[in-house]
């Protein structure tokens, strides 16, 4: 199956990006890996509510503690940089983070830095983007007392 990209021109400003982050740990996005990765058919993408580079210590216990929370194996192609992340408005609940890569993007779209993990990997625990070739985020937020 096809994937298809999800239509995003609508974008968040640097103000509602700024009260729509507030109290986010992370969000996890999962798609479909091209297919010609067929021993990891998920591309995970792992947005960090920080703009600190983190250590390489730090960055692979993160790792492995979403992996093992998320029953994700086989993890291969991981890319770990600070990145600039824009928020698209589309017919889902929540904005959908872009990396926004294209230095025009970069210019034009209001965006956070944030910490990306970016990565190809497996798990049953995320069929639609397995099977389907849908694409879904989920946001995870701190908890307050």
């Amino acid at each position: 199956m096809e994937a298809k990209a999800i239509v995003t021109d609508t974008y968040l400003d640097h103000a509602e990006i700024s009260a729509h982050l507030k109290n986010v740990e992370y969000i996890i996005m999962a798609a479909a890996a091209p297919g010609h990765f067929k021993d990891t058919p998920i591309h995970f993408t792992i947005f960090l509510n920080t703009s600190d580079n983190l250590s390489k210590d730090i960055q692979e216990a993160v790792l492995n503690k979403f992996l093992d929370d998320n029953s994700i194996s086989k993890p291969a192609e991981l890319m770990s940089h600070i990145m600039p992340v824009g928020f698209g408005i589309s017919t889902q609940d929540t904005p959908m983070p872009l990396l926004l890569v294209k230095p025009e993007d970069q210019r034009t779209i209001a965006h956070a830095v944030m910490f990306v993990m970016d990565f190809l990997a497996d798990s049953e625990n995320f069929n639609e983007a397995k099977y389907d070739a849908l694409t879904g985020w989920s946001y995870s937020y701190n908890k307050t007392i």
